[in-house]
């Protein structure tokens, strides 16, 4: 029965998530239509660095700029099926040219005979505004690093909410396609329009959002990169992720029958604190939300409900995710193979440097604006914390930036060479030399809402959109609402003390892995861990040993920053925000691994002592 014809008090809107990034698998979207147990079907595609490499397919190709996946795979696979089981699709593959995607997927409905009504969401490109942003008063600056609006910025784009998405709805839309929006509003979007909620519900915006940011990132809520990665059975027919939502904000995640991965509180509370910095203050376009009190419990097999969001009135501001070009960057790799492989390996990439240091000053190019060398294989993410190694194949990388494009030309030369003048058994080149590239980074920044008008547009047609609030209105809701961002001290539970230390004596060295769950990700150059116990009775003991000081101890080597410890007291969790630990972020960054997947498993090494009373609890 479609959610439609229910009750509103009793219905269930059910929302498929069939994609976590442009790149992500094409069987999602063809498996949750099949399933026959959606009503709506979302995809999130847009990271920074998406949004840069779009603007650039638009300036060789003015029809282009968007996620043509989106078209040309997904929606060319289900579109007769989406149509005929009534099925609703929201998504921002618009990138830089949402009325472009909306051209091509209207050219497919022709194409295969059908009918269809297409929303464009635009107004997200604040790119115009950046002449006379650079001359306001207080001036721009970075979120994190504080810097001045970059001269040449390639895109600047606002993360736009939901209340446009509900308006596409709204006016009957079958497909809503948006620019740059925050992901989760694909999904808040949907079920504002149809629960009818409103703009000041906050508790209930709030849960909407978790909603769709646990399914953002598609399989990541099924089983995906979740800790106990060898229980998670069937990899290749993983399920994407469906919620059932209902009108009170609460909602229960599961996935199509007869597929693979699975479904459960520890997997749905790891992507729950997945990339968030304050769990009390998730900050959002919509709403502030609050996820430390927040319920997940099993309810069936693969079914786990979740409850217990809470909200308050958003910011006056809108976040903008700028890109701009700082100079040009590259990286390559060899194999070495044979004993000390690691040292051979180290040695080589020294060698690298020098030699095109040395040819750089010869040539007047100047020094490099960055270097990293890691040898893979012998856990260098891993800094002193790694074990001996006696590996006999290890991957030498090395990542470079210049500002001159011919410098990092030339060290793409001098890389081969390496593979008849030093180490015996180097090999692995043969893919070919490195391309140089521009270096492309983040710039991001708020700005005042007014200054942002979102539009939709159907057939041409402009739709309206409510009247948001305006700041002063939202500053008095504030007033009201819960109070603002609770410090881990509020959140701690009472009935939970910590440990005696007189009990060290007996208590056992194990890897934190033995007693918690963990997931890493990445906002700029900050990461967060979210780290979940295995048990409620070692809350107290985690809240003891794994505290903001030894966690940046031990992420020293990664971390140059700050590390804050937030406690979400719902799920049993904290989660560790570290500035500063990604060596610039995404884009910028010259890491193997720029965005911190890594960081949960190295926190996880990480030795913690506990009786064995405790430890006897997990089996």
């Amino acid at each position: 029965m479609s959610s439609s014809s229910k009750n509103s008090n009793e219905r269930t809107v059910r929302i498929g998530g069939a994609s976590g990034f442009w790149g992500d698998s094409s069987v999602g979207a063809p498996q949750l239509v099949a399933s026959g147990h959606i009503d709506y079907l979302v995809f999130d595609y847009l990271a920074e660095l998406t949004m840069s490499i779009l603007a650039g397919a638009r300036l060789k190709k003015p029809e282009l700029g968007y996620a043509t996946d989106f078209v040309s795979v997904a929606m060319k696979a289900v579109l007769k099926d989406v149509v005929a089981q009534g099925i609703r699709v929201v998504s921002n593959a618009g990138g830089v040219n949402p009325k472009g995607c909306a051209d091509a997927l209207a050219a497919l409905a022709a194409e295969q005979g059908i009918a269809l009504k297409i929303a464009v969401v635009s107004g997200d490109d604040v790119s115009p505004l950046l002449p006379e942003l650079r001359k306001s008063q207080p001036p721009v600056r970075e979120l994190q690093s504080g810097a001045a609006l970059p001269e040449r910025v390639l895109t600047a784009n606002a993360y736009l909410g939901a209340q446009p998405i509900r308006a596409a709805l709204d006016a009957g839309a079958q497909v809503v396609i948006t620019g740059r929006c925050v992901d989760s509003a694909v999904t808040l979007g949907v079920l504002m329009h149809e629960f009818d909620w409103q703009p000041n519900e906050f508790d209930l915006l709030a849960a909407g959002s978790l909603a769709g940011h646990i399914i953002e990132c598609g399989c990541q809520a099924t089983g995906g990169l979740h800790t106990d990665w060898d229980t998670v059975p069937d990899w290749p027919n993983i399920g994407y992720p469906i919620v059932e939502c209902s009108a009170d904000g609460s909602f229960v995640v599961t996935k199509p029958a007869d597929t693979g991965g699975k479904v459960t509180p520890a997997v749905v509370g790891e992507q729950m604190l997945y990339e968030i910095g304050d769990p009390a203050a998730y900050l959002l376009p919509d709403v502030v939300a609050d996820f430390t009190q927040v319920r997940i419990e099993q309810a069936g097999e693969h079914r786990v409900r979740v409850h217990g969001a809470r909200g308050r009135a958003p910011t006056a501001s809108y976040k903008v995710s700028a890109t701009h070009v700082e100079g040009f960057k590259t990286a390559a790799q060899l194999t070495i193979v044979g004993f000390d492989a690691v040292a051979k390996a180290k040695r080589t990439g020294e060698a690298i440097l020098a030699r095109t240091g040395a040819l750089f000053s010869q040539q007047g190019f100047g020094p490099y604006s960055g270097t990293q060398l890691e040898v893979l294989g012998a856990e260098s993410c891993y800094g002193p914390h790694a074990r001996a190694s006696q590996t006999r194949e290890a991957v030498l990388r090395l990542a470079v930036t210049h500002p001159r494009k011919e410098a990092l030309e030339l060290f793409a030369r001098e890389v081969a060479p390496a593979g008849t003048s030093w180490a015996p058994g180097t090999t692995g080149a043969g893919g070919g030399r490195a391309s140089v590239s521009p270096s492309i980074r983040q710039y991001a920044f708020l700005l005042d809402k007014s200054l942002v008008e979102p539009a939709v547009s159907i057939d041409g047609e402009r739709i309206g959109i409510p009247r948001r609030e305006t700041p002063a209105a939202a500053q008095a809701a504030r007033a009201v609402s819960a109070p603002a961002g609770a410090t881990p001290t509020e959140t701690a539970p009472a009935s939970s003390p910590s440990p005696s230390p007189a009990s060290d004596a007996d208590r056992i060295e194990v890897p934190l892995l033995r007693l918690a769950w963990a997931r890493s990700g990445d906002k700029g150059d900050t990461s967060n861990i979210g780290v979940i116990a295995r048990h409620p009775a070692l809350l107290p003991l985690l809240r003891e040993q794994l505290t903001e000081a030894r966690v940046a101890d031990w992420l020293a080597h990664l971390v140059k920053g700050s590390v804050a410890r937030h406690e979400v007291p719902g799920i049993d969790a904290f989660n560790f925000v570290c500035e500063q630990a990604l060596g610039g972020g995404g884009m910028a960054s010259l890491r193997n691994d720029p965005l911190g997947k890594g960081m949960g498993q190295i926190l996880l090494a990480m030795p913690v002592r506990v009786p064995p009373a405790l430890l006897a609890l997990l089996g």
